[in-house]
């Protein structure tokens, strides 16, 4: 092509005729395509062999379809079976051939609603047939030969009159479209061949042989929408990869995190119980639960004091017209117990602290020489859960929370986010947490839920994205996460299995200081606004507990340990020289047990294992004389003639340095 006619179509393109777009892709090089290009299309103009492996896309942060026309400049990202998304994609499809798979086998069955997870997928489905694990390889079968049928899936949008023939009979689906045209909205179609089709809004891979090797994990019980008073369903979790030894390797993963489910190990353990006469996600800690509770609380009090905070306790209750002007009430009303009546006022029980806090604030003068002021509190909430969304310590109705407000102006924001993160990174080395990236939830402008000027969203996400990109800690973004008053940041930790938790959520907001008319004399002598940032390093003692618990897998270091030495005895007429020898650890701070039972010393030594317990200590009339022990750690270590005094200091070390490993 000569250079003239190079520079026709430049200018053609540049011109208004030119029905162009523009792509920035993720290195910052931008793309001009015709409009309406596919972004398989753009995967092939790339690369042949990336079009192959390519699943999906990400436009300006939401995931579409391949095939999916784009008419719009915009940020753009090609996403492959290595990528997190592109997996929750083949997983997503997935689900619609197991559905697929269940309505050749039992067209009796009706679908309600399944998504991908964030290690696969389930589905729930409403049948007379009670579905076992027995007919799990009957339907994987079914499954196979849908994904080697090589189906092609296609979106279409539909009227909702025209899906509703579609679905006729199936009332969860009619439910749904219920809803689509109350929002006056179209409703999404994806076929996978002629014959099967399902109400959902993606997106998927183009094909069924793109989901490659699937397996069916489970199945339990499920209320419609999670709620106990609407029909309880049949749910099936399942995952599919497109290689086989990563679903291998995946599936190794999950006999793991069975091994270390927390409410496997909390029962075990005697950590915590959770009682139906009390009621679901009300949590009693046990004596050696409210050890690890009291532990990680102590800690955290010491570390803020270190840090600069002032601890305060507030009320559980409150008349509803805090939550009106906190405007919790009623964006947060669903998620909040019922009110009751006292005195002929309504009062809630408090489901977050900081509407409190800010009464803190606003309960004396405060002058720019106060500020930063960082008020905290192990706060006890309590938030309504649906019964089906309850697991565990991880969705709970009662909690205790690792809560803080920082006072502090515009300028100095930035930097005591920073410090917030930094305490993050504090507590996380500690408990060998290596893992961890932060997340940016960022409002949807189309979306109405938003309070708040356009100028106020903007100058806090600017705030938030400076303190992140200066603490070099990883992110990413994720667009209509946000809560109703301001961006926030959420901590994704992972256990050294590998599995994901939502630690904490902190943010930088300029909306309720305004509600609340808090204000600072500052230098000015003028009153000014102060910025709030709310951050939560533990979370809750509930689900940080639980996370821990499957983190350690229960075999938790010295200082988190409820007992943290045990003493054996090998002859019971020992007991009372070995009583000496516990009195000494007791003397130390230290947390130990006798056990002076006529068993064993293999088999005491077994059961203390079994208990988790990091040192055992055996005593017989050698060690008496001597005034040692013989050592054995959880972890393997052996040694003989251990002189209790230095066994004792170097214990003491360890707990008050909170090390997670023990060496002697």
């Amino acid at each position: 092509m000569s250079n003239t006619n190079q520079s026709k179509i430049n200018s053609a393109r540049k011109s208004k005729d030119f029905p162009g777009i523009k792509i920035t892709l993720p290195d910052g090089s931008k793309k001009e395509y015709k409009k309406g290009v596919s972004g398989y299309e753009i995967a092939k103009s790339i690369g042949e062999g990336l079009a192959r492996a390519s699943l999906a896309v990400v436009v300006d942060g939401e995931v579409w379809d391949l095939d999916r026309p784009i008419d719009k400049n915009c940020n753009f990202k090609i996403l492959t079976g290595k990528d997190h998304e592109g997996k929750k994609v083949i997983w997503h499809t997935a689900e619609h051939i197991l559905t697929q798979a269940m309505l050749n086998l039992y067209p009796g069955v009706l679908m309600a609603m399944g998504p991908a997870t964030d290690e696969g997928y389930y589905f729930d489905f409403d049948s007379n047939k009670r579905f076992s694990k027995e007919d799990f390889e009957k339907i994987e079968s079914e499954m196979k030969k849908i994904i080697k049928a090589d189906l092609p899936i296609v979106r279409k949008e539909l009227s909702v009159k025209e899906v509703r023939k579609l679905f006729k009979g199936n009332k969860y689906k009619q439910e749904w479209l219920d809803e689509i045209e109350q929002n006056k909205e179209k409703a999404t179609i994806y076929y996978t061949g002629e014959e099967f089709a399902d109400l959902c809004a993606g997106p998927h891979v183009r094909s069924t042989s793109q989901v490659g090797y699937v397996k069916l994990l489970s199945i339990a019980s499920a209320y419609w929408r999670g709620n106990s008073e609407n029909e309880q369903l049949q749910r099936i979790y399942g995952t599919a990869f497109q290689d086989k030894k990563e679903l291998k390797k995946h599936l190794n993963l999950l006999e793991e995190a069975k091994k270390r489910d927390h409410r496997k190990i909390g029962r075990e353990l005697d950590i915590f119980e959770i009682d139906e006469d009390i009621g679901p996600g009300l949590v009693i800690w046990l004596p050696k639960g409210n050890i690890i509770k009291e532990e990680l609380e102590n800690w955290a009090k010491e570390t803020e004091e270190k840090w600069g905070y002032v601890r305060v306790t507030t009320p559980m209750i409150t008349k509803e017209g805090l939550f009106h002007t906190s405007e919790h009430l009623p964006h947060y009303k669903d998620s909040m117990f019922a009110p009751m009546n006292i005195d002929g006022e309504k009062y809630y029980i408090k489901p977050m602290n900081c509407p409190f806090h800010h009464k803190v604030f606003s309960a004396r003068p405060r002058s720019y020489r106060d500020l930063p002021l960082r008020v905290a509190e192990y706060g006890t909430c309590h938030r309504y859960e649906q019964s089906g969304a309850i697991t565990g310590l991880m969705r709970v109705r009662g909690m205790q929370m690792n809560d803080a407000h920082i006072y502090c102006t515009k300028e100095q924001a930035v930097k005591e986010f920073i410090d917030v993160i930094r305490l993050h990174e504090y507590y996380y080395k500690k408990l060998g947490i290596k893992e961890y990236q932060m997340e940016l939830a960022l409002r949807d402008p189309s979306d109405d839920k938003y309070h708040g000027e356009e100028e106020m969203w903007v100058e806090a996400e600017d705030l938030m994205r400076k303190a992140m990109e200066k603490s070099g800690v990883k992110y990413k973004v994720e667009q209509g996460g946000a809560a109703f008053y301001g961006p926030k940041i959420d901590f994704q930790i992972k256990s050294v299995i590998g599995r994901e938790f939502t630690a904490s959520t902190n943010q930088i907001d300029l909306f309720m200081p305004g509600k609340f008319n808090l204000k600072y004399a500052g230098k000015d002598g003028k009153d000014h606004v102060p910025v709030v940032i709310h951050r939560a390093p533990l979370g809750t003692h509930e689900r940080f507990i639980g996370f821990l618990i499957e983190h350690f897998a229960g075999k938790f270091p010295i200082w988190l340990s409820p007992v943290q030495v045990r003493i054996m005895t090998i002859s019971q007429k020992l007991e009372k020289k070995a009583q000496k020898v516990v009195d000494e650890f007791k003397k130390a701070g230290i947390r130990v047990e006798l056990d002076n039972r006529a068993e064993s010393i293999p088999k005491k030594v077994r059961e203390a294992q079994l208990q988790k317990i990091p040192i055992m200590l055996t005593i017989g009339d050698k060690e008496i004389e001597n005034n040692t022990v013989a050592l054995r750690t959880l972890d393997g270590q052996v040694k003989f003639g251990v002189k209790v005094e230095k066994l004792i200091k170097k214990l003491r070390e360890n707990i008050d340095d909170k090390e997670l490993k023990f060496k002697f």
